[in-house]
């Protein structure tokens, strides 16, 4: 690999490749929250149902994976920088039409999802690799850590950013205003993608042989069920708080400040789950934070004002890092001792998000179905209730997860999306 530029952190070099990485890293994460959040509120806005932002979200779960599929056979075929730059574009692209778009955006809500559900597709996938190719083990610690750092900036200054303008300007300006930057941040995205080099692609794309490894290992087979239940989780609730927060308030700005609350605690709580879980207390940590994660919704449920929404933010703070940091760790250990882990790495990335987004589009469906058949005010907390507990079901599945010796090639940590905030 060759290197352009040498940073002294101890004995860590760091190429130009890497720092590349991270700064499209940041854009996109700045990008996102920004102005992701607000798009199931501009939406509402302009409906005032839940079935338009529901339609919505189910567009993303469903073409993300799908686009996993292409991009995970692109990857493997031609280059996986190429896979990168789609992704941004989709992105940049989506922020574009809503742009474009403006008061009828409700009108094509699915045609907006699908767009940014390919832009997450082709970008995770490619980022995800990339981070294997680009990290060396000596700097990989280093990577994560200051992409996580990049990220949490980004959820708490965003939002906050993105409601205060929104409050500030007249009529839907504001909204124009922000869709706009994250606009300029993916285009800017795009432009650092050209000055990374070319990582021509080797190899079949075995996907069937990864999912048939599914019968072969006990491990595996576990993980995958457990992240549907996450998805299950996942995919109601990733926009019905956000719309219970501004149904309550009526104030971007306080959207923004409970975004702040949770990625504020989330931030100072990754960084302690990171230095204190331990291998021997994943499971245990899984099954507490599950449980942290589950009985706040009780205190939102029975009393839905701004303060017990802050408190609830603030719980999920907290419980987020304690479920995810093991969870994620155990989820990369059982892929590196898998078959043929370091060949096949794309293809487990792919699978993996197969499963969780059949959770979440699994979710939504439900979710459609019974604010159809029932009562809105009356469905809607029993389905939160109700799929908030399958989270626990994450701790069933990995309760089973026995692993022996390190991991044959154990991926990078997966990053943040600010589909896992609520």
């Amino acid at each position: 690999m060759q290197k352009s530029k040498r940073a002294v952190l101890g004995n860590i070099e760091i190429n130009r490749d890497l720092i590349l990485l991270l700064l499209i890293g940041g854009l996109y994460s700045l990008g996102i929250f920004l102005s992701n959040t607000f798009v199931n509120v501009y939406l509402w806005k302009q409906a005032g149902d839940y079935i338009t932002i529901a339609v919505y979200n189910l567009a993303i779960f469903i073409f993300q994976p799908l686009t996993f599929l292409i991009a995970g056979r692109v990857a493997k075929k031609i280059d996986r920088v190429i896979v990168l730059r789609l992704g941004v574009i989709f992105l940049s692209i989506f922020f574009l039409s809503v742009l474009l778009i403006g008061e009828n955006a409700s009108t094509y809500n699915f045609m907006l999802g699908s767009v940014l559900g390919i832009g997450y597709g082709f970008y995770w996938l490619a980022y995800n690799v990339l981070t294997f190719e680009i990290t060396e083990p000596e700097t990989r610690d280093f990577f994560n850590g200051f992409l996580g750092l990049l990220q949490s900036l980004a959820g708490m200054i965003g939002p906050l950013a993105a409601g205060f303008i929104i409050a500030k300007m007249t009529d839907n300006i504001g909204y124009s205003t922000i869709f706009t930057v994250s606009f300029i941040l993916f285009v800017g995205a795009v432009i650092c993608s050209f000055f990374i080099h070319r990582r021509k692609a080797e190899g079949l794309f075995y996907l069937k042989e990864v999912m048939r490894q599914k019968r072969q290992s006990k491990n595996w087979a576990a993980i995958l069920h457990a992240h549907i239940f996450q998805g299950l989780r996942e995919g109601i609730f990733t926009f019905v708080i956000t719309i219970w927060v501004y149904i309550t308030t009526k104030s971007e700005l306080s959207l923004g400040m409970f975004n702040l609350f949770l990625s504020g605690f989330s931030f100072i709580f990754y960084f302690l789950a990171t230095r204190l879980i331990k291998e021997r207390h994943r499971k245990l940590a899984i099954l507490f934070g599950s449980i942290l994660l589950y009985f706040p919704l009780y205190l939102i449920l029975i009393k839905t004002t701004y303060m017990t929404l802050i408190i609830y933010a603030i719980i999920i703070g907290i419980a987020y890092p304690i479920v995810n940091v093991p969870y994620i760790s155990m989820t990369y250990d059982v892929i590196g001792q898998a078959w043929k882990a370091k060949e096949l790495r794309v293809e487990y990335i792919v699978v993996r998000e197969l499963y969780v987004n059949i959770g979440r589009v699994l979710s939504i469906i439900v979710f459609l179905i019974g604010v159809n058949l029932f009562a809105i005010e009356k469905i809607i907390p029993i389905l939160l209730i109700v799929f908030g507990t399958l989270h626990l079901m994450i701790y069933l599945f990995i309760r089973s997860v026995h692993l022996s010796g390190p991991p044959k090639d154990a991926p990078v940590k997966e990053q943040l999306t600010d589909e896992k905030t609520r």
